[in-house]
This record gives C-alpha cells, sequence and structure tokens, in this order.
C-alpha cells in the first residue's frame, strides 16, 4: 500500500456551494520556472521523487501522490526568484525522514544546485525544513503527524481577514 493511502482513502473534497463567479469542480495544477529543463527535471525526480513528463519542448508537468500537477515552464535565464513564503511542500513519514533528507540535501547540494537550506526544526505545527533550488524555487520536506490538509480546513477559520482571532472556533 502506498503512504498517501494511509493517510487518506478519498481524495475527494465536497466543495461549498458558494455565490461565486467561478464555479470549479476542482483546483488541477499550478506553475513554476526552470531555467534548464533537463537539470531540473533530474532534480525532481533524482532528489525530490517526483514523476515528472514532458508534455511540450518548453514545459513539462510533476506530480506526487494525488491527482494534482504542477507545469514547470523553462524560461531560461528570464526565470524569476521566489521567495521562502512561495514554496511547494512535500510530506515524508518521519522526523527522522526529514533529517535523512536534510543530509542528502547536504551531501548531494553541488549534484543538483541546491542554493540554500534552512535546518529542521519544528515549525508552525510541522518539523521541516527549507531548500532552494537551483531555479530559486522553494521547497519544505515535512513531517506532519496525521495529514495536514484534512486538519487545516477541519480546523476552519482560526482569524478573520484583519488578522483578530476568531471567537468560539475550534480551540
Amino acid at each position: 500500500m502506498s503512504e498517501i493511502r494511509k493517510y487518506i482513502d478519498d481524495g475527494v473534497v465536497e466543495t461549498s456551494t458558494r455565490n461565486s463567479a467561478v464555479k470549479p469542480y476542482v483546483l488541477s495544477h499550478g506553475t513554476l520556472e526552470c531555467a534548464d529543463m533537463a537539470a531540473t527535471r533530474r532534480f525532481y525526480e533524482d532528489f525530490l521523487g517526483l514523476e515528472c513528463v514532458q508534455h511540450g519542448t518548453t514545459s513539462m508537468a510533476f506530480r506526487c501522490g494525488l491527482k494534482f500537477h504542477v507545469v514547470c515552464i523553462q524560461a531560461g535565464d528570464k526565470s524569476r526568484p521566489c521567495h521562502l513564503h512561495n514554496h511547494w511542500g512535500l510530506d515524508v513519514t518521519s522526523e527522522a525522514e526529514v533529517n535523512d533528507a536534510y543530509r542528502a540535501a547536504l551531501d548531494q547540494k553541488d549534484k543538483y544546485g541546491i542554493k540554500e537550506m534552512m535546518s529542521p526544526e519544528h515549525r508552525h505545527g510541522v518539523y521541516s525544513f527549507y531548500l532552494e533550488d537551483r531555479d530559486s524555487n522553494w521547497w519544505e520536506i515535512q513531517y506532519y503527524p496525521d495529514f495536514q490538509h484534512d486538519d487545516m480546513f477541519e480546523f476552519g477559520d482560526r482569524f478573520t481577514a484583519d488578522g483578530k482571532p476568531v471567537t468560539g472556533g475550534a480551540e
């Protein structure tokens, strides 16, 4: 059994029936940029463990675990750096796996062009570390003892849009 099936047995959630202008049935994909498709693909597959398919001359898609994909666009020297807060998260099954991935990143940073890494620590309810790849995209390798997506939405709103705590909500 794959690890994802231990955490979720149904990847479908019913969306709310808000009165929105767009009526989407799924969030299907996202995009990011890279400078060198071949080098980026090697890093994604061989280091991050992502499944990649190149579906265009300057684009490929990657995924991991769920039916959601990210399209990587080769922008060459026009590729723009991302900020740490604009990162992609990969979940592993233990704190030990976070530590192993961190050690692997240290050992293989030159091979894959990893620019920067932050040491593993407990932050925002997970144990994780961040790394900046050769294309200035940030990745968080994290361990959360359950399935964070479910918990995040089950907890509901904790703050209002202006940053004030929601009263009477989940503790």
